[in-house]
């Protein structure tokens, strides 16, 4: 799994105190929060724009494209969600270093983060593709109205 650019080398989940890791995962809770307004935009792009662009050639295309979209926001609820329950058990584990096997947790944290670098790579490329076939139909467009 990719590593998120935040964290460093190595065993950095078995290694950081409880603070490092507290402040690492408000970064990603940070990042999604802007995920999924970034992820609004583009269903708003989908939504309400293409139905002027959209031609029958593009329908399965766009329906496509926002059934993935919805999927991924599905996904980024759910890892908003995963992210501060983790952040309430750190918070916790700083008050109490005894109160979770500190091993299984650090498991854990691993685990949500390549759960947050597949989600960051999926973001990626279903935004990209969005913008490429914003702009492949918004060009359609024009070309069929101006010739």
């Amino acid at each position: 799994m990719e590593n998120l650019s935040l964290r460093p080398k190595g065993d950095y989940s078995y290694t950081a105190e409880y603070q490092q890791l507290y402040v690492l995962t408000e970064h990603w809770k940070s990042d999604l929060e802007f995920y999924k307004d970034d992820l609004r935009f583009l269903h708003h792009l989908i939504d309400k724009y293409f139905v002027w662009f959209a031609h029958k050639e593009h329908l399965d295309e766009m329906r496509n494209l926002a059934a993935r979209l919805s999927e991924i926001s599905k996904k980024c609820d759910g890892l908003l969600e995963k992210t501060s329950k983790h952040l309430h058990h750190l918070a916790e584990l700083i008050d109490d270093p005894f109160k979770y096997d500190s091993h299984k947790f650090r498991t854990e944290h691993e685990e949500l983060e390549n759960e947050m670098a597949s989600f960051v790579k999926k973001f990626r490329e279903i935004k990209k593709e969005t913008f490429s076939a914003s702009e492949q139909v918004i060009e359609n467009e024009v070309k069929r109205i101006t010739s």
